[in-house]
């Protein structure tokens, strides 16, 4: 919601100009269909019908707003009617309405209590739009952008995370009728095209796209277990690989709630998590508008297109939650995250050509669909560069974060440059057990931020520490201790401790600022921490 917020402003405050241009335009070009009809096949097993017959404009509109895949969201394709009663034995029972201010949602459920989710095809973004002038005046352009997306790109990324070995939702194409099993959904959700796909949540064994998991959680789920304890981990090659796919799709929508997650019980008693991304929208944007595409892309930068050999590599700010605070924390250096064989192999030869899925048919010779998708054939040997680049955006302020638990937090120096952080779990009576060790270069990272969230934490500095990484350690509930092991003010160089008033302890201070936390509330513990999300998308 928040980018889309971001992007209304942008239309509104902007395109003063875009009601004039919006006028000129329906005099120029057809009037767009009101809506969309369908044919029927003789059985009424399948209509045809296209997505969006309303963004097929003239010349002169396509010039001023973006040729987009215009000629496909008119074009008509075949589709299978979804009746809910005999969908598949016992039928399917609506439980709820949602979706985004683009989307709507419509979440199903079968007698044995699997769920399934119909997300509209066609969306609209005119309603994140403040109601009045500028709603009635901008909105029909915001809701005209729709043509930017591509409406069966769901198919592509599918295949294309198939081909990956990223988890992944099978979407497949449906029409939905006048269905009195809608109930009191029926006004909003019938007749139209939608994306039908199984809902990634519970007991997922029997599913081969969800890693036969025995639960998939939420994001807010998965964030709570890896803090509470440090015997949860997102699988940190896992979840780059699926960057990789969204930087390669250039789908740049990844809000919190467009990530599942499949966990995996260890037999040590760990649980391990890998990413499930869902609800590709966005995947082969195409902003292609001549005259707006400089301010658009200046101003929102968030948004942005489809253009191989990838996308443009995100910035921290536009990262999906777990990028800084899990999966590079758990990696140890960029070659490991990177991976060059292991990952180019997943975007190598079963991407080139693009595999073939099974398309809505069209009803007479033309463009298909698939061949706006041609630019997807694009070269795997990107792979490992961009995964590079990503690395080092992420590893410029990198995050080590503890967990609930009493854990201690070991900083020494590696080579020169270098700083190693050793992470180990405190146990009465026992000796500590290293969780994780990993090093950090200040080639690459500037800053290294170091929370340790609830329990007795300590933090171990052994000197001499002088990588040249600014170093800003971050307590949290509990009574804390700094170690210090400086025997001079220049043992220990580019060290703050953010200290609450709740019983810390630091007998040696050399070297080392002391402030207070500032984000007390945020780095107390695992509830604390979540507040950082939007998890309530």
């Amino acid at each position: 919601m928040p980018r889309l917020l971001t992007l209304a402003s942008c239309v509104f405050g902007s395109l003063g100009w875009a009601a004039a241009v919006l006028a000129a335009g329906g005099c120029t070009t057809p009037a767009p269909a009101a809506s969309a009809a369908s044919q029927w096949s003789p059985d009424s097993s399948t209509v045809l019908r296209a997505a969006g017959p309303q963004y097929a404009r003239g010349k002169v509109w396509r010039f001023f707003f973006g040729k987009h895949y215009r000629d496909v969201w008119a074009l008509p394709v075949t589709a299978p009617v979804l009746r809910l009663a005999t969908a598949q034995p016992g039928g399917l029972g609506p439980l709820q309405a949602g979706g985004s201010y683009q989307s709507k949602t419509l979440r199903l459920c079968a007698i044995n209590g699997q769920e399934y989710v119909l997300r509209s095809v066609d969306k609209d973004a005119s309603a994140a739009l403040p109601a009045g002038w500028r709603r009635r005046a901008l909105g029909p352009l915001m809701k005209d952008q729709t043509s930017a997306a591509q409406p069966y790109g769901a198919y592509v990324a599918a295949q294309a995370a198939e081909a990956a070995g990223v988890l992944h939702t099978n979407p497949r194409l449906v029409y939905v009728p006048q269905d009195s099993a809608l109930g009191k959904f029926q006004t909003r959700f019938a007749d139209a095209l939608y994306l039908l796909e199984e809902r990634p949540d519970g007991n997922q064994t029997a599913v081969a796209s969800f890693g036969h998991s025995p639960r998939v959680v939420s994001t807010a789920h998965m964030l709570a277990d890896i803090r509470r304890q440090p015997r949860a981990r997102v699988v940190a090659r896992a979840y780059l690989r699926a960057r990789l796919l969204d930087m390669w799709l250039g789908d740049w929508s990844r809000r919190e709630d467009q990530w599942r997650w499949a966990s995996f019980p260890q037999p040590d008693g760990a649980t391990t998590y890998r990413p499930i991304p869902r609800d590709r929208d966005q995947a082969f944007f195409s902003s292609t508008m001549a005259s707006l595409r400089g301010w658009f892309r200046g101003l929102c930068p968030s948004t942005t297109a489809f253009t191989p050999p990838f996308g443009p590599v995100p910035s921290t700010a536009s990262a999906p939650p777990p990028a800084p605070s899990t999966a590079p924390c758990s990696a140890t250096s960029a070659p490991r995250i990177s991976g060059r064989k292991p990952i180019r192999s997943g975007f190598d030869s079963p991407m080139r050509p693009l595999p073939r899925p099974s398309p809505p048919p069209p009803r007479r010779p033309g463009p298909s669909w698939r061949a706006s998708l041609s630019p997807a054939a694009r070269p795997a040997r990107a792979a490992p560069a961009v995964a590079q680049r990503y690395y080092k955006v992420l590893a410029g302020e990198s995050w080590c974060v503890g967990t609930d638990r009493p854990e201690r937090f070991e900083l020494s120096a590696a080579d020169p440059g270098r700083l190693r952080v050793r992470t180990f779990a405190i146990r009465p009576n026992l000796a500590d057990s290293l969780i994780s060790e990993r090093q950090y270069n200040r080639r690459d990272t500037y800053q290294l931020n170091v929370y340790g969230l609830a329990g007795n934490d300590v933090f171990e500095l052994k000197a001499p520490l002088k990588s040249g990484i600014e170093v800003h350690i971050f307590d949290g509930d509990g009574q804390d201790r700094l170690l210090n092991h400086a025997t001079s003010a220049t043992d220990v160089r580019n060290v703050t401790w953010h200290s609450s008033s709740d019983g810390n302890t630091s007998a040696n201070n050399l070297g080392v600022k002391i402030e207070p936390n500032a984000e007390a509330q945020l780095t107390a513990n695992y509830l604390g921490w979540l507040r950082r999300y939007n998890l309530n998308d």
